[in-house]
């Protein structure tokens, strides 16, 4: 199995996990099937990050939750578990494949009845919402960012959350050369700069981006 990016050493990596709520059977079965079969498995959230966004929907108390990139499903399980009884998350992707082993994975939780899925573009789904949303978590294609945050932002309540993954782009966001680098460094310095939210730039896993809306 690939070892995910990070920018940490990694027995400190390991060391944070170990001293954190563990990740179950389940998403562990569901990190392996994605690292043996998908073609991309650093497109997955790690199990510390997974953790923390489980906390961050319960800090948040969160009702209504927007996941802006699927994948195979681990980090909307994940926040579905931080969620009550009655809560909701809508998750988008284009990707059926992907899809398709998230929803296996989500049938056998309790939890997954709390999430909808959206195939579909991300910014298509989002123009067909009504808010208010409580949580928006961003983790898709890089060069679109700054457009899924823009769309999502009207829809978040004031004191909702917005979280980004992937802000530091394992390092590159200091030597930027390709189109999502310089997309990634685009969309830190428009959250940066703007006066609707405000924000910290974390160095959890690969970076997280946390916008707190006025």
């Amino acid at each position: 199995m690939t070892e995910p990016i990070t920018l940490v050493p990694r027995a400190i990596e390991d060391y944070a996990q170990e001293h954190s709520d563990v990740a179950g059977p389940l998403l562990d079965a569901l990190r392996d099937e994605t690292y043996a079969k998908m073609r991309s498995p650093l497109m997955q959230v790690g199990r510390l990050e997974g953790a923390f966004l489980r906390l961050l929907v319960r800090l948040a108390r969160a009702k209504r939750v927007l996941e802006v990139g699927t994948f195979t499903g681990y980090s909307a399980l994940c926040m579905a578990e931080g969620l009550p009884e009655d809560g909701e998350l809508i998750t988008c992707d284009i990707d059926p494949e992907a899809v398709a082993m998230a929803k296996r994975y989500w049938a056998q939780s309790p939890h997954g009845r709390k999430i909808q899925s959206r195939l579909g573009p991300a910014l298509e789904t989002i123009s067909r919402l009504s808010g208010p949303l409580d949580l928006v978590f961003i983790d898709a294609d890089k060069t679109n960012y700054t457009a899924y945050y823009e769309a999502a932002l009207p829809l978040l309540r004031t004191g909702g959350l917005v979280v980004a993954d992937n802000t530091l782009w394992s390092g590159r966001v200091l030597k930027p050369e390709g189109e999502s680098d310089r997309a990634i460094v685009a969309f830190n310095e428009h959250v940066a700069k703007d006066p609707r939210v405000e924000k910290v730039l974390l160095t959890v896993r690969d970076g997280m981006m946390l916008a707190l809306k006025r």
